[in-house]
């Protein structure tokens, strides 16, 4: 595995101190002392696949974990996918390009548009959830908690593991983690 140089953690536990893993694989909360490059290994051997994706998810920088989201989703939208999908995809890309507030709250119209009810939408989510207030415009500031963006890029891409068809999966997540792998080692996530 390539080094990692977009993972600033030392050790897994670091980054598990951010989220739960499943029932399954809480064993592997023992195994915190690892390098992230080790645990996520250990991770795949065991074909715990949504947890690497949770764990990659929180271990990545902001911008590289929702530009994860929108490779996945991009990877399973299908041609024909409904416009609001569509832009809800577009608005979560334009602000892993450029994390400005406009950039924000457009993924957030989008969001609200689409309803989190596809992986697109999750994406969009996790842009909007990657900071700045989360309060309705005239209301007092409510900062987004740290890390809920990752909890929206682990929706987006589980949501696109199982879509078109779900017996592909396993497949389908390993082909993302690819990514999330090539973008931590400082690449673009461009795998096959």
């Amino acid at each position: 595995m390539a080094q990692l140089v977009k993972i600033q953690a030392q050790q897994a536990s670091e980054i598990l101190k951010h989220f739960e893993l499943s029932e399954d694989a809480v064993e592997f909360a023992e195994k915190g002392a690892l390098p992230p490059a080790d645990f996520i290994d250990q991770l795949l051997q065991s074909n715990f696949y949504f947890d690497a994706v949770k764990f990659l998810a929180h271990a990545l920088p902001k911008r590289e974990a929702i530009w994860w989201a929108c490779l996945a989703v991009k990877k399973t939208l299908p041609a024909d996918a409904p416009a609001p999908q569509q832009a809800a995809l577009n608005a979560a890309e334009q602000w892993a390009i450029q994390p400005t507030e406009e950039n924000r709250q457009l993924a957030k119209a989008w969001s609200e548009k689409t309803q989190q009810k596809s992986a697109a939408s999750w994406a969009a989510t996790a842009a909007f959830w990657s900071g700045g207030s989360m309060a309705k415009p005239g209301e007092p500031d409510m900062p987004a908690p740290p890390f809920l963006y990752a909890h929206a890029v682990a929706g987006a891409i589980s949501m696109a593991a199982f879509s078109p068809e779900p017996d592909n999966a396993a497949e389908q997540y390993q082909r993302f983690i690819r990514q999330a792998l090539d973008l931590a080692a400082g690449g673009r996530g461009e795998v096959a």
